[in-house]
């Protein structure tokens, strides 16, 4: 994380409906961590739904509280996190705009997913400026908040690029404010007294004398202080080195590494394959959709040994399975020792605990849907009041901030 910028997580998903466990190891794993170590927020991303569902609006608002209702059920905490939806903070919405008068067509025809999604979606009319547009939503998403770190995987690395370059185009453009060196002093008063005496006299040794310890100890000094906005402090971080202000801040991707959860048939997990567990699916039906699994085809009669790296099964043991367990798979695949059912057994039992307290707390969420909406309510407003603050300096920084 750069200097100056606030220990802060952005993360989004789109409303799908209920969760399967792609998602629980894929996502919300890492935001259960995330959420004891950083200010994070976890938005559901409507808007983006419609960048390639627009002509199905109708499952839209059942699929946000499902999705929301399965993330309080792993236990992402309302404590430690701001849960919000994308549309209730239509600051979103303008500051999408607003980018989209600073941001080449280039830079948007060049993101990877862009043309991959194009050829993966070939039954939709993805020729909308929606489509086209989606990366520079998803900037607005991010630069709104002054978000440091987003979680991504590496195919969606370049997004973040786009949004740093973003960033930087619009701090190059807009970020000498006219009355700059007036508004960075007065931020300086919000430090007080001591603390600001403090900063000026590092600011003065590091412009005057190029001393870059100053620069650093000043750098720490801004990071400690409680009593200035996230504006004020990039602002005066950029007073520090002499320069413009830092208006949007550039984020850095957190890459997130968890283990690949296969589908029923050893493809992608996903629901347009049909092939997944629902994170609220019955005992009953977990043991049946597990017990039916394919297995290796050379597996004909229970006599014959397998290959368990053919057997899409195998690859549920290396997410749910220990070194004991997935030795004794190996070998009682491959000298036939054990049945296909029995192999299966280990996966069955461990999927079902993992799953037991999710589906209790999902059934006492369900008995109560005015708490899952009041929980959202507070976080939008939380999300609302951040994203002025930085709107109130995008409007100004553009001209726009008359009354």
């Amino acid at each position: 994380m750069l200097p100056g910028q606030p220990q802060r997580v952005l993360s989004g998903m789109r409303p799908t409906g209920r969760l399967h466990l792609g998602h629980y190891h894929g996502v919300l794993k890492s935001w259960l961590r995330l959420q004891t170590e950083y200010e994070c927020l976890f938005f559901v991303a409507d808007w983006h739904a419609l960048t390639t569902h627009y002509d199905e609006p109708h499952v839209i608002e059942e699929n946000v509280w499902d999705m929301v209702m399965d993330w309080l059920a792993v236990g992402v905490d309302p404590a430690n996190a701001i849960l919000f939806i994308q549309s209730r903070v239509p600051q979103h919405a303008e500051l999408h705009v607003l980018l989209s008068m600073i941001t080449p067509l280039s830079w948007l025809e060049r993101v990877p997913t862009y043309k991959d999604q194009q050829l993966r979606l070939k039954d939709k009319d993805l020729s909308t400026y929606g489509f086209l547009g989606y990366p520079l939503l998803q900037s607005a998403d991010i630069l709104i908040y002054r978000a440091g770190l987003v979680p991504v995987g590496e195919d969606q690395v370049a997004h973040v690029e786009v949004t740093r370059e973003v960033a930087r185009r619009f701090n190059y453009l807009y970020g000498r404010e006219a009355d700059y060196e007036q508004v960075a002093e007065s931020a300086i008063g919000k430090m007080g007294k001591k603390a600001g005496k403090l900063y000026r006299e590092l600011r003065t040794a590091y412009l005057e004398r190029g001393d870059g310890g100053a620069l650093e100890t000043a750098r720490a000094l801004l990071d400690k202080q409680k009593n200035i906005t996230l504006g004020d402090r990039e602002r005066l971080f950029g007073y520090l080195e002499g320069g413009g202000r830092m208006i949007l801040s550039e984020p850095n991707a957190l890459l997130t590494t968890s283990p690949k959860m296969p589908g029923l048939d050893g493809q992608k997990m996903s629901k347009s394959y049909n092939n997944v567990i629902g994170l609220r699916d019955a005992p009953d039906e977990v043991t049946r959709k597990i017990r039916t699994m394919p297995t290796d085809p050379a597996r004909v009669h229970r006599a014959d040994p397998g290959d368990p790296d053919k057997c899409p099964v195998w690859q549920f043991h290396l997410v749910y399975s220990g070194d004991e367990v997935q030795q004794w798979v190996q070998q009682g695949c491959r000298s036939a020792a054990i049945g296909c059912l029995e192999c299966k057994q280990p996966v069955i039992d461990a999927v079902l605990a993992e799953l037991k307290p999710i589906r209790e707390r999902a059934e006492a969420l369900a008995e109560d849907s005015t708490l899952v909406k009041n929980i959202i309510s507070d976080g939008c407003r939380k999300a609302r009041d951040i994203a002025e603050d930085t709107m109130t300096d995008v409007r100004r920084s553009m001209g726009l901030g008359y009354s």
